[in-house]
């Protein structure tokens, strides 16, 4: 080889690079385009109902402009709820999924009746027997813990198929090896078994929590004064529910792109620490 031939071969070798290059930015200008073209069918949709019903007489400017901060103070309590609920909710789920993939059958009737019972019941009436079913029988809870129970209660039953799939999805041969090395039981569960189940459910769990935010408006019915009860509250007493109601509906969509956003964060990390 001459090296006249040399500087040919390195431009042969540079042309593929140069064409996937090529490609990869077309494809993300592709993406973009196609981003801002739904971006436009929103703000159209958007501006098209927003616009209606200004011009209806049915959308008052002035009035939001002075019952937002009051509505907007109940997003706090909204948070707090989700959060706390989605927390506890975790915690039975998990025990759930223990007595449903149990060898004794206590613990599996247990958890099989929690889940088909909660499953099968809507969360209205469970809040509704948390509340105001309990104080007959002499247990009182206040509104926030009633709504709290009530949506970890619920939640959790969903859960724990997440749960029991996620913990069942480890590999049994890691397990068995991990008995082998002399681990106990506890110790093979807590070091094996839960962090490869807990990067299965994340994500789950993520979608589990944005449907709650929305759900947690329920807990306004047993006067928690989060975001939808505030809501009601000024627009039933002005006689503008529509515009309250457009402000808790907007919160309410904000908060579920943020956590959305994050979760998706979640996921991108969670996928690139598995490959």
């Amino acid at each position: 080889m001459t090296a006249v031939d040399e500087p040919s071969d390195a431009r042969l070798e540079g042309r593929p690079r140069s064409v996937a290059h090529r490609l990869a930015a077309a494809r993300q200008r592709a993406r973009l385009i196609f981003r801002l073209q739904a971006a436009l069918v929103w703000f159209i949709v958007i501006t098209f109902i927003v616009g209606g019903l200004y011009l209806g007489g049915r959308l008052e400017p002035d009035w939001i402009a002075d019952n937002a901060p009051y509505i907007l103070g109940g997003i706090w309590i909204t948070v707090v709820v989700s959060i706390s609920s989605i927390a506890l909710a975790v915690v039975l789920a998990l025990l759930g999924a223990l007595g449903r993939i149990s060898t004794s059958p206590i613990w599996y009737g247990l958890a099989s009746l929690y889940v088909s019972l909660v499953r099968g019941t809507p969360l209205l009436v469970q809040i509704f027997i948390i509340f105001f079913a309990l104080p007959q029988v002499g247990i009182v809870l206040p509104p926030i813990p009633s709504g709290i129970i009530a949506l970890a209660f619920n939640y959790g039953a969903y859960m724990t198929e997440i749960f029991r799939a996620g913990i069942q999805a480890v590999p049994p041969g890691q397990q068995e090896a991990a008995r082998a090395l002399g681990m106990p039981e506890r110790l093979v569960f807590r070091r094996i078994v839960v962090p490869q189940a807990m990067r299965i459910v994340v994500p789950a769990i993520g979608n589990e929590f944005i449907a709650m935010i929305k759900d947690s408006s329920l807990v306004s019915i047993i006067t928690v004064q989060e975001l939808l009860w505030r809501a009601r509250a000024v627009g039933t007493r002005d006689a503008r529910t529509i515009s309250a109601f457009l402000v808790a509906a907007l919160v309410y969509w904000v908060l579920t792109i943020i956590f959305s956003y994050f979760q998706e964060r979640l996921e991108r990390t969670l996928r690139r620490s598995d490959r």
